[in-house]
């Protein structure tokens, strides 16, 4: 089985405070981010929701994919996550079946 790379935004509500993440195992990821398990920006701002994610075959990919969307406006993010979840669901139980 070939290893996957993600690129994920959470957010802590629709249209809410939106953070930008990679990993490689994300279930775990986002598991982490829900059970405040990590320090930091999504903990103190209760940024849990997955709203968004992409996947991709290498790590370098997957990162230069995030550093984008980092330096993208809020409005081109939010038109993303609505492209695919316009109601914002959070994503977390489809991607744990």
């Amino acid at each position: 089985m070939e290893k996957r790379f993600w690129v994920y935004m959470l957010a802590s509500q629709k249209q809410g405070t939106l953070y930008i993440g990679v990993t490689s195992d994300l279930i775990k990821r986002i598991w982490e981010h829900k059970n405040k398990v990590v320090e930091g920006f999504t903990e103190k701002y209760d940024v849990h929701n997955l709203v968004w994610f992409e996947d991709h075959a290498t790590a370098d990919a997957a990162i230069r994919k995030e550093k984008r969307l980092k330096k993208y406006e809020r409005q081109w993010k939010i038109n993303l996550i609505e492209e695919k979840n316009p109601e914002w669901v959070c994503l977390y139980d489809e991607i744990c079946k």
